[in-house]
């Protein structure tokens, strides 16, 4: 396919917020494969961007400043653009502050290069020894967290949402409406809801867990809440795109059934319970199958769907897919 040729160009996206003391080390265990490296100043207090301009010699590194801060999302999109214009085949994504080593970066690329994803993320969760260094409450944190995006995204085989060691396809961004993904620290989880909507193939990377002297700006009692409202207004514009506007399935009704079932066995149950209790009259045999057969089944339904849904996951990339329509039309 045409993105295995030897012209294919990575780029390398580092937000740089508060990581003065750790960014040119980050830059310097960039390896030989990258192409572009486009460090992003999001109007950094400790003017990282002018600290990498006067004491970083690489070439291949190119500093962007945004005129105002944007939050990790919009530093990260701020390149994305550049090196879209600039030819690049695919973007990883490195923070600045020396928590991700950069000699991982072909593993992140490498199922890219071979069509076999459109978008891969570390996972930390996946040797459970790698977690030790993980403080308890990020660790907690992370997981319901995890398990709120599996649902409002699609992936159900990711974890570690909030990882922003990434790499996607040139093909596959193309395709997301950048302007509209939330920039500050739900990027990751947006990203990955816009990423099912076009159909994009996401794979996990294993990584360790690194921590450092560096202090993170991600605080999870903070965000909870916020990523659990984003999350639910995610699944139910994922579902309404899925399942009703753009395609119609017998998971669809599933979920309509399941869902009207369910509320009126809880509504129905609720009121009779609240009666029996009012006029101290044991509810009837009937009463209670009307209540309880309405939640079983609709509860029946939805599991049903929920089956449907895993099982719509993406198998096959865009960047495979689309690449080699490209490679047929330019007789490659």
């Amino acid at each position: 396919m045409t993105t295995m040729a030897n012209d294919f160009k990575i780029a390398v996206v580092i937000p740089c917020y508060k990581v003065k003391e750790h960014i040119l080390k980050v830059i310097a265990d960039i390896g030989d494969e990258v192409s572009f490296i486009y460090a992003v100043d999001d109007k950094c207090p400790e003017k990282s961007g002018e600290y990498i301009l006067e004491n970083c010699k690489d070439k291949r590194v190119r500093v962007l400043f945004n005129q105002e801060n944007q939050g990790v999302g919009g530093a990260v999109i701020n390149g994305y653009k550049v090196g879209l214009t600039e030819g690049a085949d695919v973007f990883v994504k490195v923070d600045g502050d020396g928590q991700m080593d950069p000699t991982l970066i072909n593993l992140f690329v490498r199922p890219i290069q071979h069509g076999e994803a459109d978008y891969t993320k570390g996972n930390r969760f996946h040797e459970i020894e790698g977690l030790k260094p993980m403080p308890k409450i990020r660790l907690f944190g992370n997981a319901i967290l995890s398990f709120m995006t599996k649902f409002s995204s699609g992936y159900y085989k990711t974890f570690d949402p909030t990882n922003g060691y990434t790499a996607i396809s040139a093909i596959a961004l193309k395709k997301l409406p950048l302007d509209k993904i939330s920039k500050r620290y739900f990027f990751e989880s947006d990203i990955l809801f816009r990423l099912n909507v076009v159909s994009a193939k996401v794979l996990d990377i294993p990584m360790d867990a690194v921590y450092g002297d560096e202090v993170s700006n991600l605080n999870i009692k903070k965000i909870l809440f916020p990523f659990l409202k984003g999350n639910i207004k995610n699944l139910c514009k994922r579902i309404f795109y899925n399942y009703f506007l753009r395609g119609f399935s017998i998971a669809s009704i599933e979920l309509v059934l399941g869902t009207l079932l369910f509320i009126f066995g809880i509504i129905y149950g609720t009121g009779a319970w609240y009666h029996s209790v009012a006029t101290n009259t044991p509810a009837t045999s009937g009463t209670v199958m009307l209540a309880a057969l309405p939640i079983i089944l609709g509860v029946q339904f939805l599991l049903s769907f929920i089956q449907a849904d895993i099982e719509s996951q993406p198998t096959v990339s865009l960047t495979r897919l689309l690449g080699h329509e490209r490679g047929n039309e330019r007789g490659l």
